[in-house]
């Protein structure tokens, strides 16, 4: 069998010729629209361009802190054209989940690991929830002092998203809620094992499917510190559980089937366009779409050829998408 060879696009006639293949682009957004606060050089063009060639625009993030409402503000403050229901962040998409395929029950609750952005999707679809940003869970436990954890038979769900104030008492309580209440459901809005901030980031691990140990051959001084997502922060959770976590965002296809329940499009005539091979690429690849690989944001050149080389191959690469503009003159 042939190995699968990703076709490279660097000029306006192959750009132009991609353009018209497709009629739906599925966008993730740090590392292809924007890099940490700062907008892709041409990116705003391209997506007024698209627009005006009628293409069907949507925008795929595995970034659970912020709602689909704050999404919004960002692309308005970047003067993008964007509305909410054209952003899927794996909070929103986590939410939908629950309400639309788990038909969660009403006298339920979703204990949150997360931030604000998971409630604020919740809420969005009438799921009860508890944990989350309530300021009682990021009280830390005095050493030995279980007291404060006891079993809410209420609690149907435990939900982790990434989470700047994670702690002993929220990992006791997701454990405790799992174990003891039959039917528990363990949800983790993505699997990313660490996110880039405006510096860089380290090289991509993917929950459940790399090791999260240190890969000896990375000169790890080369790379800035960077926040841990919510595949590193739910792997303890997993581990003393013995539970495996359904993963809603990228590259699950659960995150497709949400987009699908919203809109109405052709797959065959559809680009999934990302940054990252383990999530966007492996995402389209699973949801049988085409994939285009953007070098503005996490994979490194060594993963596309030679000893190094991932076994996600794009069907497309191009150096960026702000490329594109050329052909908006």
């Amino acid at each position: 069998m042939t190995a699968k060879i990703a076709q490279r696009r660097s000029e306006a006639p192959g750009y132009a010729a991609l353009l018209d293949r497709f009629d739906t682009f599925l966008f993730d957004l740090d590392g292809v629209i924007w890099t940490g606060l700062v907008l892709v050089p041409g990116v705003a063009d391209v997506l007024t361009m698209l627009r005006s060639k009628g293409k069907n625009i949507l925008f795929v993030t595995n970034n659970s802190s912020k709602s689909r409402e704050t999404y919004k503000k960002a692309f308005d403050g970047f003067g993008i054209q964007a509305s909410v229901d054209e952003i899927f962040g794996s909070a929103y998409a986590s939410a939908i989940y629950l309400s639309q395929i788990l038909n969660f029950p009403v006298d339920k609750k979703v204990y949150v690991i997360g931030t604000k952005g998971i409630e604020d999707e919740l809420k969005s679809v009438g799921i009860n929830f508890t944990g989350g940003s309530d300021p009682e869970d990021r009280i830390l436990m005095p050493s030995g002092d279980h007291s404060s954890i006891n079993n809410d038979p209420s609690i149907g769900a435990v939900l982790c998203g990434g989470d700047h104030y994670i702690n002993y008492k929220k990992y006791a309580k997701a454990h405790t809620y799992i174990m003891n209440n039959s039917g528990c459901k363990f949800l983790i809005t993505n699997g990313d094992g660490s996110y880039p901030d405006s510096r860089g980031t380290l090289p991509g691990k993917s929950f459940l499917r790399r090791s999260l140990a240190a890969e000896p051959s990375v000169d790890h001084t080369t790379w800035h510190a960077v926040e841990p997502a919510c595949g590193a922060i739910s792997a303890p959770i997993s581990l003393y559980t013995g539970r495996t976590p359904t993963i809603i965002g990228k590259p699950s296809h659960y995150m497709m089937d949400c987009i699908l329940a919203a809109h109405d499009f052709d797959p065959a005539r559809t680009i999934m366009v990302g940054d990252n091979l383990d999530t966007d690429i492996l995402f389209g690849i699973n949801s049988g779409i085409a994939t285009l690989l953007v070098m503005t944001g996490v994979t490194d050149e060594s993963l596309l050829s030679g000893e190094n080389k991932s076994d996600i191959v794009p069907d497309y690469i191009v150096q960026s998408m702000g490329d594109f503009a050329v052909l908006a003159d």
